[in-house]
């Protein structure tokens, strides 16, 4: 009778502890919930370069998985045709064209992103032309654009043998 008595009351305190722990979890999941940022949806004005870096900067973070670098190497392209945007996008070009003539060790995240497509394309396509093969190995590489985009992108990252990461907008 005692050893019924014994089991009965593990069983019971095993199920208050299963029970509370679900409980817990859900409140925690509730509590997680609540504490997630807004999602910041994709700026109309391609100039608006504090939304964009928002809009952007959430997409990198969602894409940082198997990142080991304590922050990831992030790169906006200007869109526009004016003089002012053309020389912002040469200054990033020549950014990126350091880092690939430089290398990147492996566990690094290199992103790039910008309100028109094309233009971040070209400055990808570009930046990485003259990449030695296998000089990427290990890191990754998050190409934010459009899917019209992507394969020109992946034709010129794949030599690096870059982890390619192309998030569509």
């Amino acid at each position: 009778m005692r050893k019924l008595t014994l089991i009965a009351s593990a069983l019971a305190l095993t199920g208050c502890l299963a029970l509370s722990a679900c409980n817990n979890q859900q409140d925690n999941g509730q509590q997680q919930a609540q504490q997630q940022p807004a999602q910041v949806p994709k700026p109309t004005d391609p100039n608006d370069t504090k939304a964009w870096g928002a809009y952007l900067g959430q997409i990198v973070q969602k894409n940082m998985q198997g990142m080991t670098a304590p922050q990831p190497y992030a790169y906006i392209v200007p869109a526009g045709d004016t003089d002012e945007a053309k020389d912002a996008r040469d200054r990033q070009l020549s950014n990126i064209q350091d880092i690939v003539a430089r290398g990147v060790l492996p566990g690094n995240l290199l992103a790039i992103g910008g309100p028109d497509s094309a233009k971040t394309a070209d400055v990808v396509t570009t930046a990485f032309k003259d990449a030695k093969a296998g000089s990427f190995k290990g890191v990754i590489v998050v190409v934010i654009g459009d899917k019209a985009d992507e394969q020109r992108v992946e034709d010129v990252l794949k030599p690096t043998n870059a982890t390619i990461r192309y998030i569509e907008m």
